[in-house]
């Protein structure tokens, strides 16, 4: 769990706090914490109160977005901090189109997945 700059900060459109998601999840807290600690999930600290926070899109109808794992385990064995993997999940790419985030999101995973694996290149 890190803190993140105000760049990174504001290329992310929403953020839940860890109770939302477990609302969201129907699971309780400490198992959004596990998923966090799995790497499954980013968590960063935000705000005055330093709240972890994880971004909105990360969360799909009950579940975690399909596809976000593997990405995530992707860019961490790129070498990529948790700030930079929300960086380029959020960033527009025009030849998606949009962010990889929101690829993600419409079930457009595999595409995702194989720009993620070409970083390492």
């Amino acid at each position: 769990m890190t803190e993140i700059d105000a760049k990174t900060d504001a290329l992310v459109p929403a953020w839940l706090n860890l109770p939302d998601i477990a609302e969201k999840l129907d699971v309780e807290v400490t198992r959004v914490r596990q998923l966090v600690k799995e790497g499954q999930l980013i968590a960063v600290r935000r705000g005055e109160n330093r709240v972890l926070m994880v971004p909105a899109d990360f969360i799909g109808e009950g579940k975690v977005v399909k596809g976000l794992a593997g990405t995530l385990t992707l860019l961490r064995d790129d070498g990529f901090s948790d700030e930079e993997m929300l960086e380029w999940l959020f960033t527009p790419d025009p030849t998606l189109p949009g962010t990889p985030a929101q690829a993600l999101r419409e079930n457009r995973g595999t595409e995702v997945k194989r720009r993620a694996q070409a970083l390492a290149v």
